[in-house]
């Protein structure tokens, strides 16, 4: 059987760092084609390093490789632009979170994926992390939770100097490190923890409670330090049903309790509830009375680890029967989310949220 042909637009630090190397572990299946990335040195440094046959700065000739697979892991404000590129050249995307900056942009790449039978998948690590594949199953099996009646959003992690002062991101790589504009310039990243981490939470909490979407958001947001985003976010949500959420994330400092990811999300509904601690390797499954289950998990079940996106992406593109536990709907509803609470926070007043 031929190997799949592999390309990836936007080789930064995390690319290099996580979405190459899982898809190099599939070398007997994936063949890596075509990568880009802005600047030349950098450039052919990565294709030496990981075997690229094709290194360029535009993208448009990442794609005219004819691929089965791409990622896409450019700067935020690129996402739309690249994903429909290659979806519309014929491949099966992954996009890097968050997915787009523009709500209306990320559901016409729902719209696309769906119009061209084309798999779609986001970069959210923890929906593949078996503690979280083992909450879905929970409620799944359980009958779900009835009307979602509020949901619990809280991460903390060590953005704080990646978001202030533009200091490389301890997790990813130390040669392809990210240009500060990545993150730093909202015109380029659409915001700061929001943006960077917050979108991580969200697509956690959209993808365990899949039937609802937001309506409104009210947020403070707060950028000490002089930084040019901000690092810390207070967001009031209001969906469709009834139901509320709040979301809160802040910039911790580098270092604190050994950089691991605090990120908890907890879920009630009507019928059931369910609570997903990463950060404290908890899942609490309860319905009532002696219905309730409490994972026994080890001290690394929560640890961060990205690469089942990338697999599950393989797997698909070759007709696999795997689940997409971060499809593009998911991500959707995420954006739908940030992208009111950012108007929230310049204008001070609840914002609706933009409808595509």
């Amino acid at each position: 059987m031929a190997k799949l042909k592999a390309g990836v637009i936007g080789a930064g630090s995390w690319a290099v760092a996580s979405h190459i190397p899982n898809l190099v572990q599939r070398s007997d299946e994936v063949e890596l084609v075509s990568v880009a990335r802005p600047d030349r040195e950098l450039l052919d440094w990565v294709a030496r390093e990981f075997g690229f046959r094709v290194a360029a700065t535009d993208y448009r000739e990442v794609l005219d490789q004819q691929l089965d697979i791409c990622v896409i892991s450019s700067p935020n404000r690129f996402h739309y632009e690249h994903a429909k590129a290659a979806m519309e050249s014929g491949a099966h995307v992954l996009v890097e979170k968050p997915f787009t900056v523009d709500p209306s942009e990320a559901w016409e790449l729902v719209d696309t994926a769906e119009r061209l039978d084309r798999h779609l998948l986001l970069a959210l690590g923890w929906n593949y992390r078996p503690m979280v594949r083992r909450a879905k199953e929970l409620m799944d099996g359980g009958g779900g939770l009835g009307d979602v009646e509020s949901i619990m959003i809280d991460m903390s992690s060590a953005a704080r100097d990646l978001l202030a002062v533009g200091a490389p991101y301890e997790a990813g790589s130390s040669v392809a490190t990210a240009r500060p504009d990545t993150y730093m310039d909202p015109t380029v990243s659409g915001g700061g923890y929001a943006q960077a981490q917050l979108s991580h939470a969200l697509g956690l909490a959209f993808w365990l409670a899949e039937d609802v979407r937001a309506v409104e958001a009210f947020a403070f947001m707060s950028a000490p330090l002089q930084a040019p985003v901000e690092l810390h976010d207070a967001i009031s949500v209001r969906f469709s049903n009834g139901g509320i959420a709040t979301v809160s994330g802040s910039s911790c400092h580098l270092g604190y309790d050994g950089n691991k990811h605090a990120l908890a999300v907890r879920i009630i509904g009507s019928e059931a509830m369910v609570s997903v601690d990463v950060g404290r390797e908890l899942v609490y499954w309860y319905r009532g009375g002696d219905d309730a289950v409490r994972l026994d998990l080890d001290e690394h079940a929560g640890d961060y680890d990205c690469d089942g996106p990338v697999h599950a992406l393989v797997d698909l593109a070759l007709g696999r029967d795997v689940r997409n536990c971060s499809p593009g709907h998911v991500g959707a509803r995420a954006v739908e989310v940030t992208e009111a609470a950012y108007r929230s926070a310049r204008t001070g007043e609840v914002a609706g949220v933009a409808r595509r």
